[in-house]
């Protein structure tokens, strides 16, 4: 049997046993035990899987990972969040759309806190779509504007997406993280933009609050900005040492945790079921994490000892003498094919040990690229039939947001979205600049 065919196989029998529920690591490691086994024998196909785990364990920023969704987790749980909107509606409610607006500020900073897009659609939906709602917005932009807001939670920086495609790809988080940095503020104003000049053109769909609703004493007002403020001080407490090179990684990580560990406690606001909440909550999606890197890294190795990257290259380069762009482009439409009914982390590791490699040997960037794919699973993330943002939006939204709503909701912002997917394709430096400029790359 060639190894054309293996790799075939392979893929096929991994995509059957996803179709069938069960969870991707299960299925992913299932695949590459079986085919490891299977063409090395006993002791080949264990020393894949062991080699693999050695890998994870062997691998120290990894720890950036629970401290990173630790401290997401006690901000959020705290309360410490809620207190950001309540900033947002006093200083941008004035506006025509200042709401959404805020929103979208309030997104941008839930993402740097937490580096998870579920953690944002949470917050959104359950503390501004009410608000948004309460006071006159419309109800389909408002949608999009939670679930797009969200979706920037695996690009801006502290991304946990971009850790395990770090991992996968054997590329420094650090440099990743700051590739984000303009895509994503970028990504961000674009959506602003589109806001402000629709309620421009359409105040009815998001009015200004009226000045008696928004009356308090400046000092009242202060009062909500500084504690608004205080997750972007944790943020900076952790990055600022890390950029200046005074401290790791996994040490920065540290600093966040503690940091936003100490302001729950200083405010009063770290419970018992709020620590527990966290805890809890930590534990599960660090394992979680843990063990789809441990089972994608398996599939890696079976792919790079069946040589199936270099004949995937042939195919498409020599045989069908393709562009090496036309080939990123089908690249990008297959994720967008994928996301219509896995997350991002499947998709990553569905196919990472076959385009990261590849991506390589067309001769792209492959910090350019992580980024390309974060935001192509953004893309995903909101595409019907069955974008995974949508159900999540599905099962938090009110009663009077129905699913066609949800739909149309999305269509502004993912035309936004493949906007901002061309300027990074067309000009890499939006995405490599901030890196080179840090790291000197």
């Amino acid at each position: 049997m060639s190894y054309e065919l293996i790799a075939t196989l392979m893929f096929s029998s991994m995509m059957l046993m996803l179709l069938t529920g069960q969870r991707v690591f299960g299925a992913i490691g299932f695949v590459a035990v079986v085919a490891a086994l299977w063409l090395w024998g006993d002791r080949g196909g264990f020393d894949i899987g062991f080699s693999a785990a050695i890998k994870v364990m062997n691998w120290y920023p990894l720890l950036t990972l629970p401290m990173f969704v630790f401290m997401g987790y006690v901000l959020s749980e705290s309360g410490i969040a809620d207190d950001l909107y309540a900033m947002f509606h006093v200083w941008f409610g004035g506006l025509r759309g200042g709401l959404a607006i805020g929103t979208i500020g309030l997104m941008v900073l839930i993402s740097a806190m937490n580096g998870l897009s579920v953690a944002g659609m949470a917050i959104g939906a359950t503390i501004a779509l009410p608000e948004l709602l309460k006071r006159g917005y419309d109800k389909r932009m408002v949608t999009g504007v939670v679930q797009a807001g969200a979706s920037l939670g695996i690009l801006v920086p502290p991304s946990v997406v971009l850790v395990l495609y770090a991992m996968i790809a054997r590329q420094p988080v650090g440099q990743l993280w700051l590739a984000g940095v303009v895509p994503g503020l970028m990504m961000a104003v674009l959506f602003v933009a589109y806001i402000a000049i629709r309620c421009r053109m359409n105040p009815a769909l998001g009015p200004a609050l009226p000045a008696a609703e928004r009356a308090m004493p400046m000092a009242q007002k202060l009062a909500l900005l500084r504690a608004g403020l205080l997750p972007i001080g944790i943020f900076a407490v952790m990055m600022v040492p890390f950029v200046n090179g005074w401290t790791s990684l996994v040490e920065s990580s540290a600093i966040g945790a503690l940091a936003a560990f100490a302001a729950a406690i200083l405010k009063r606001r770290m419970t018992r079921a709020a620590f527990e909440n966290t805890v809890r909550n930590t534990l599960g999606i660090t394992c979680m994490f843990m063990w789809i890197i441990l089972a994608a890294l398996a599939f890696g190795a079976v792919f790079d000892g069946l040589g199936a990257v270099k004949a995937i290259d042939d195919l498409f380069t020599e045989r069908l003498g393709l562009n090496p762009w036309i080939i990123l482009i089908l690249m990008q439409l297959s994720f967008i094919v994928m996301g219509t009914f896995l997350d991002d982390t499947a998709m990553l590791v569905i196919v990472a040990p076959l385009y990261v490699p590849l991506v390589g040997e067309l001769g792209f960037d492959l910090i350019w690229y992580g980024i390309l794919y974060t935001i192509t699973c953004q893309i995903a993330y909101m595409t019907p039939p069955f974008g995974y943002n949508l159900f999540l939006m599905r099962a938090m939204a009110p009663p009077e947001i129905g699913i066609t709503d949800i739909y149309r909701s999305i269509v502004p912002f993912v035309a936004v979205m493949v906007g901002a997917l061309g300027l990074v394709m067309a000009f890499p430096d939006l995405a490599l600049w901030l890196p080179g400029l840090v790291y000197g790359r």
